[in-house]
């Protein structure tokens, strides 16, 4: 979807140091990191962002009902500069967080009758939120939710599409035309394995957005 105000691209669940690089080169505008132990894209113990990382691309820690100061921790050891929460975090958690001066992305996993009023308490504390589909447990499901659904939201806080996004459904999104839509969030649906990227089907995403 082309427009004067450009849709972002984040690349997430990344973990190794040389398909980082190669992605990056394709600059998109943020890239994440799992933190959240129990996912099979979390990063290994001995992880590290390469020296030669890109400044220009946003580096997003994601983590789910984790304490204040091991997030804290974790920003200051890897210059994080946002922090996506996908479990039960308060809006004063988000708070204390956008005030130790990281961005907050606040994740919320939608399925029928969702309640948008739900979403009232974090706007002013919050840079952004996140659609993501309902799974089981926390984080992506690698599949679509049904995205009409955002017509009931006012689009007064800009947003993160995820869910299972990728070649095949990408043009869906000029679909979501006039909402305050940011970026798309792409994880599973470029992978060759889980935490490893294809290269070539970011590129070709990029270019459809």
């Amino acid at each position: 979807m082309k427009s004067d105000h450009p849709i972002q691209l984040k690349v997430c669940g990344m973990r190794d140091p040389e398909n980082m690089i190669a992605v990056a080169a394709l600059r998109p505008d943020y890239m994440g990191f799992i933190f959240y132990r129990n996912s099979k894209r979390a990063v290994p113990s001995d992880f590290q962002i390469p020296k030669d990382f890109p400044s220009g691309i946003k580096r997003v820690g994601v983590f789910v009902n984790e304490s204040m100061p091991a997030m804290l921790s974790l920003v200051r050891k890897f210059s994080l500069d946002f922090i996506q929460l996908h479990g039960e975090e308060s809006p004063l958690q988000c708070e204390e967080l956008r005030t130790a001066g990281v961005g907050v992305i606040k994740a919320f996993a939608l399925s029928p009758g969702f309640d948008f009023k739900t979403l009232e308490p974090f706007k002013k504390v919050v840079d952004y939120f996140l659609f993501d589909n309902k799974g089981v447990d926390y984080g992506g499901t690698g599949t679509a939710f049904d995205w009409g659904m955002l017509k009931e939201y006012d689009q007064e806080v800009p947003f993160f599409l995820s869910g299972g996004l990728s070649l095949e459904n990408i043009h869906d999104v000029a679909l979501l035309e006039g909402m305050n839509l940011h970026a798309v969030d792409v994880n599973s649906g470029v992978e060759v394995r889980p935490g490893l990227k294809d290269v070539g089907k970011i590129k070709k995403l990029r270019g459809a957005i």
